[in-house]
């Protein structure tokens, strides 16, 4: 029989200043609620994982399924480096095209409640991210930069300011069709980050040329708008932003190496991840028991497959499941600007701070850490209990911003 394990508010204690100041809340742990609770190991082993900088070479084999096998060490990507016209991407850790790989990723709106589905193209992201906006549904920001072959990415939908100070950390060219003026008008605007923008109040240079409207017979209109490929590009031309990647961009993660697999052999199965549970609650991922988000790991190909709605969440482009190599729990204080009018209570995330509590699942474990970011331009860190960054294995990445009055909801199986 099949265990359940329940994340649930008890054990380790995070201090949350990086999620919402001078609050300390209670860091989830999985217990196991059928047995024994499951211990969790407090240190990475020193055979497991090591820093890039050591530039060893990994002791072990690689076969046709080394998330199942591979038994050495684990470094990290050192440098960036070219090599036959190829280069490895700083959003994947993969081998791509130099101009992928060196090209500014394109950060869109997409929206994710029932009325808007399917998207188009989000299978091509790198990276998305996930987060809960007014409503108690998620809204999704999609990374990409492997997308010559797409025509348009959408629907697109409006900016929450949360996302915008996400996307700055990958030097993102910012995507959106309307905007939280309040919160967003101010920071969209200025030089902090490069935007394409729909024209629309709050928007002082917009991009008309990069949108379009697609024929989607019983859509509402506001679910028709697409970012089309084309007008990006004479968008970008014609505001004069660098296309490839600027000074203020760091990296993204720490990928594990070619020659090696990040196993983490040592850490709890979780094989089923529910970031808002199964039940009904407010915070984003429950969303009243109507989305139910969820991943089921499928230990034949080392991927994470996404449900919602009651079923496979699929991509009009291709008609493929969508299917992730990492998913990150990223717990960070939220709040409502307009608690008392449920119609317009816009959330606020601080998605800022040191020693934020994280969680990481990969080849079929989770990695208990936490996060640390300084500022704008800084990269999401993860770090384990050593102090050491958390290195997450080649492919896309899917990451879920969890307000943290919510996390005890989150159920792994």
């Amino acid at each position: 029989m099949k265990k359940k394990f329940l994340l649930a508010v008890l054990i380790a204690v995070f201090a949350f200043s990086g999620c919402g100041g001078e609050e300390t809340n209670s860091s989830p742990v999985i217990n196991d609620v059928e047995a024994e609770p499951l211990q969790i190991p407090s240190k990475e082993p020193a055979e497991e994982q090591t820093s890039a900088s050591e530039n060893e070479e990994p002791k072990g084999e690689l076969t046709d399924k080394p998330w199942q096998t591979y038994t050495g060490k684990v470094t990290a990507i050192g440098e960036r480096v070219v090599v036959d016209g190829k280069m490895q991407s700083w959003l994947t850790g993969e081998w791509k095209d130099e101009a992928v790989a060196k090209r500014r990723n394109i950060a869109v709106m997409i929206p994710d409640n029932t009325p808007s589905l399917p998207q188009y193209g989000l299978s091509k992201a790198s990276i998305v991210y996930e987060s809960p906006v007014e409503g108690r549904f998620t809204r999704l920001m999609g990374l990409f930069e492997d997308y010559d072959e797409l025509d348009r990415i959408g629907p697109v939908r409006s900016s929450r300011r949360y996302y915008v100070d996400e996307a700055m950390a990958f030097d993102s060219i910012y995507c959106n069709w309307g905007l939280a003026r309040t919160w967003v008008e101010e920071i969209i605007n200025s030089d902090m980050i490069d935007n394409v923008s729909q024209s629309l109040a709050g928007i002082y240079n917009g991009a008309p040329e990069a949108y379009g409207r697609i024929d989607r017979p019983g859509y509402a209109k506001e679910f028709t708008g697409y970012l089309m490929l084309d007008g990006f590009k004479q968008a970008v031309e014609r505001l004069g932003y660098e296309e490839t990647y600027t000074d203020r961009f760091q990296y993204a993660f720490q990928f594990a190496d070619d020659d090696c697999w990040a196993t983490y052999s040592d850490r709890p199965d979780v094989t089923e991840i529910w970031p808002g549970g199964k039940g009904k609650n407010r915070g984003g991922y429950g969303n009243y028991g109507e989305n139910n988000v969820h991943f089921e790991y499928n230990p034949e190909d080392g991927l994470y497959y996404r449900y919602q709605y009651g079923g496979p969440h699929t991509d009009e482009y291709n008609g493929e499941q969508i299917a992730v190599r990492n998913i990150i729990f990223k717990v960070c204080k939220g709040g409502e600007y307009f608690p008392d009018d449920p119609s317009h209570d816009y959330l606020w995330f601080d998605v800022f701070g040191e020693d934020g509590g994280c969680y990481v699942f990969t080849n079929g474990k989770m990695i208990t850490c936490t996060w640390n970011r300084k500022d704008e331009f800084s990269p999401n860190v993860l770090l384990d209990a050593d102090g050491n960054e958390v290195i997450l294995n080649q492919g896309k990445t899917w990451i879920c911003n969890i307000w943290s009055d919510y996390q005890n909801y989150i159920e792994l199986y």
